[in-house]
Formats: C-alpha cells, structure tokens, sequence
C-alpha cells in the first residue's frame, strides 16, 4: 500500500474510533480488496446515530484538504494534499442493514459499535435487466443523435457503453468488478470483446452491434420486435 494512502486509512480509523457518534464505518473499494495502488482511492461508508455535523470538519480530523465537494450522488469527495481523492458516504444507522444487498466483494468494518454490519451477498442483476437498460440508453442517443445533439448523444452513449461492460462481464464470468465494470476490463475481459467495444462510446450503430450479439448470449428470447426495428434503424 502507498505510504501517503496508508496514512490516511490509519488516521480515519482513529478518528472513527474516537467519534462516539459513530455506530458503524466501513471501508470498501481498491484497498479493502488489497488491489489499491498510488491511483486509487480511499473510500469509506459512516453511519452515524447522531448529526455528525460539518462534514468537511469531519474529514478535515483526518488530514488537511484543498476540497470537499458533495458530489452528484450525495457522498462527500475530498481532495487530500497530493491529489489523493476520499470518498466519504455519510449515513444513518438506519442504512446499514443495506449494505447486505450490496453486490461488492468485499468490505473492511472499521467501527461496528452494536454488531449491525452484516456481510454484503446482493444479487447481481440479470442480464435481461441489463440488457434491457442498454436499450434504453441506446434509443436515446439515437433520438438525439437524429436530432442534431452529438453532445447529448455521446453522453447518453457513454452510459449504453457502461451496460455493455456489464452485459460482457455476465457473458464472460467477469464480475468481480462488477460495481465499475470499466475497472481493469482491459485485463479481465477476451479481446474480441475489448475490440467489440472499442468505437461503442462514440458511434451508435457500433454500440447496437456489439450490445445486439451480447443480448443474445444473454437472454434466449430476446424482444423480437424490438430487434427488427433497432436493425432496421441502426444496421445489425
């Protein structure tokens, strides 16, 4: 473990130790796994039976930061010296007994003051479910594509693309990594799959071919008619 990042896991375990508030924390992510390196992230859950107040007071107890920004899904990231980033959920005890669905491989109870944190054994989703929301993001980024909104048509893609790291991780058996399905995809995924999807963030059709021979793999009975008319617009 870097001796920066491995400073910084020593210092919130103290500080989640010495918070009285504090029922549970948890750390997940690249170092609760071991595969942390120099790139990677802290991350930890805390869930609190009381206010725990400023949040960015809180992860300042750790160390110094240059920023704290809560971000798009309500977690606190912080900026350590360095450009170390921290991921800092904060939470209710009322949350813990979700961490039971979480389809994680692992993760490291730092404090578990009454003995809440159960084991994390969530189902992954299945494939017609991701199939089905590749769809989804995909005729999106159609329309607009249609419309004369590249901009919006390659965000939509990058989120078509993300189920179809998904739909190749259940086609190949490939779902350690199955909460960032682009983490080492590189490594873990065949190359006719990595060569699949090498155009898929940007050209719709591209996207279509390769999510349409993974629906397949996938789901014996595929929405047919829903098929015709995705060839028939984008080419099988």
């Amino acid at each position: 473990m870097p001796e920066r990042h491995e400073r910084l896991i020593a210092r919130t375990r103290e500080v989640c130790a010495a918070d009285d508030r504090l029922a549970a924390a948890l750390m997940y992510g690249s170092f609760a796994t071991g595969e942390g390196d120099e790139h990677s992230d802290i991350e930890f859950w805390l869930f609190f039976a009381e206010d725990p107040g400023d949040e960015r007071a809180w992860i300042e107890r750790i160390a110094p930061v240059t920023h704290v920004v809560r971000n798009e899904f309500g977690s606190h990231v912080a900026f350590f010296p360095g450009l170390i980033r921290g991921e800092f959920h904060f939470a209710r005890v009322a949350d813990i007994a979700a961490v039971a669905e979480w389809p994680v491989s692992r993760i490291v109870p730092i404090v578990d003051r009454h003995g809440l944190l159960p084991e994390p054994a969530g189902e992954l989703d299945t494939g017609a479910d991701v199939c089905g929301r590749f769809a989804n993001w995909l005729l999106l980024a159609y329309h607009v594509g249609e419309r004369g909104e590249r901009l919006r048509q390659l965000d939509a893609l990058a989120h078509a693309q993300r189920h179809l790291l998904w739909m190749s991780r259940l086609a190949e058996g490939r779902t350690e990594h199955w909460l960032t399905p682009s983490r080492r995809a590189e490594a873990e995924l065949g190359a006719a799959t990595l060569a699949a999807l090498g155009r898929t963030h940007e050209d719709v059709g591209a996207a279509w071919r390769a999510g349409r021979a993974l629906w397949l793999e996938l789901d014996p009975a595929p929405p047919g008619e829903l098929f015709a008319e995705l060839d028939r617009a984008l080419g099988a």
